[in-house]
């Protein structure tokens, strides 16, 4: 880690300082530095239906599952997407990105630092396959206690079902949850959960 990673890691420590007993991670951009490769995978699989996307879309829909993402494309530049959409999207990220995913660094040491201290969950608004593959890239998918992805509760963000599914899954009470976020979906749907949130990109 840079010297800037350390003093971030340094915050993250104080701000998580408590009575914690579980620490909830967003991949995308919180863990994984990857949101351009997402932003690139979206840009050329719209291109393919006659789209030039203005990636600022997927900053705006962070956490948003790809499926509802592909709707708001669809609602703003009036064209229809089909249902196959979320998967071609993602079928580039695959095969073009998700090999050369790099970390973020102090968020990365954060999670490794409580393993064994605080139970950790991954909380996505990516599938299941791709969220696993990408922590698998990272080195940490079995140090994850539980793992929430796209299409596994009723709602996605920003809505507070995929937290709380992680806190009932963890045996954790959702107040004495922590949530690492880089996104604003991500964190209303923190705190319509009742948990402390913490955006990571802010820092």
């Amino acid at each position: 880690m840079n010297q800037t990673d350390i003093q971030k890691l340094h915050i993250l420590e104080e701000m998580t300082k408590g009575d914690f007993e579980a620490f909830l991670y967003d991949c995308d951009g919180t863990l994984a530095d990857n949101m351009m490769a997402h932003k690139l995978s979206y840009k050329e699989a719209a291109s393919n239906y006659g789209v030039d996307l203005d990636t600022t879309i997927i900053d705006e829909t962070a956490g948003w599952p790809t499926v509802l993402v592909a709707k708001e494309i669809s609602k703003r530049y009036q064209v229809s997407l089909p249902d196959t959409f979320a998967s071609e999207k993602s079928a580039i990220f695959i095969n073009k990105y998700i090999e050369n995913t790099l970390p973020v660094p102090f968020v990365v040491e954060h999670l490794k630092k409580h393993v064994g201290r605080i139970k950790i969950g991954v909380v996505s608004g990516g599938s299941r396959s791709t969220v696993s593959k990408t922590l698998s890239v990272l080195g940490l998918i079995h140090l994850i206690d539980v793992l929430v992805c796209a299409g596994e509760t009723p709602l996605g963000k920003p809505a507070p079902d995929p937290f709380l599914k992680a806190a009932n899954d963890l045996g954790v009470d959702p107040v004495k949850c922590m949530v690492f976020e880089d996104g604003d979906p991500g964190t209303q749907a923190a705190a319509a959960a009742g948990m402390k949130w913490i955006r990571i990109d802010q820092l």
